[in-house]
């Protein structure tokens, strides 16, 4: 990773666009509908730190080098980090290609090198996000406190949501229903129970472009990782960065897991997974295999 993608939360701040023309109107269309308060800087304006004081991003526009360098510098004397159209050497940070769906918004950067190719990709997944994706999400953070306290286990509460974010009630908040959106969420929390847990023994061989669908979900969502000492990088990739991860455990242990309601994915390399497989099986202990491609 060269760069690290971060969101700023623009409720209550200020972004200043300095410069005039087709860049600096740019900027300000990626702003509109946003809560920030924009401030457009022109001329010697654009040019002073006092202009960006209490900014929380800045933005650059300008065909003329010496203007958008020294722009730069005064919002950078300001402490505001800064953006400078079309000179990466001059940035902060660079500006991602957007696809915006209210409280979901997804970013694709190329670290500047390459902007026409994230323009590309933000078109092949802005089709497969839904223009109700956002309200999904407002669903969940109007509730989520409540959802917190009702289910304080991480796992019982990660196995919930996954539920309900393809259920009844993320249904009625995509149509636009909020008011029975949050109705029938509260009521599949009501009556929600610990759920069993599950062993899913995953080919963790790689490369991780031979996973199916199916796999690379489960491994998404996984609560623990049991790994063979030689599971592929790429497949651990995959996996919840704070899932618990450990090596092969015996059966018993494995069985312990899931009846804790925990979903553990087993990343197996070797043929020995079919004698704990069996183990789990006559134990009672949901088990399911997730084979490569093809």
């Amino acid at each position: 990773m060269d760069a690290f993608p971060a969101f700023f939360p623009l409720s209550g701040k200020t972004v200043a666009i300095a410069g005039a023309g087709e860049a600096a109107e740019a900027k300000v269309r990626l702003f509109a509908g946003s809560p920030a308060t924009l401030r457009r800087l022109e001329g010697e304006a654009a040019l002073s730190p006092a202009s960006y004081e209490g900014a929380a991003l800045a933005f650059i526009a300008s065909p003329d080098d010496a203007f958008a360098a020294a722009a730069a510098g005064a919002a950078r004397a300001a402490h505001v980090p800064v953006n400078v159209v079309d000179r990466p050497a001059l940035c902060d940070f660079t500006t991602p290609a957007v696809i915006d769906r209210g409280e979901v918004v997804a970013a694709i950067g190329t670290g500047g090198a390459s902007p026409m190719l994230a323009t590309l990709l933000r078109h092949d997944i802005e089709a497969r996000v839904p223009e109700g994706a956002g309200r999904v999400a407002a669903l969940f953070a109007t509730l989520q406190a409540e959802v917190r306290r009702a289910l304080p286990e991480p796992h019982r509460r990660r196995a919930f949501l996954r539920t309900a974010l393809t259920g009844p009630a993320a249904e009625a908040a995509m149509r636009g229903d909020t008011a029975v959106a949050v109705k029938l969420l509260r009521e599949a929390l009501a009556r929600d129970e610990p759920g069993a847990g599950a062993v899913q023994f995953i080919d963790a061989r790689g490369p991780a472009d031979l996973l199916t669908l199916k796999a690379a979900r489960a491994l998404a969502a996984a609560d623990v990782l049991v790994c063979d000492t030689d599971a592929h990088a790429e497949v651990l990739a995959l996996a919840r960065r704070d899932a618990e991860r450990t090596g092969p455990q015996t059966p018993a242990r494995l069985g312990e897991l899931a009846g804790q309601g925990l979903r553990v994915a087993r990343l197996i390399t070797g043929p020995a997974w079919r004698g704990e497989q069996a183990a789990l099986e006559a134990a009672g202990v949901e088990t399911e295999v997730l084979p490569i491609a093809g």
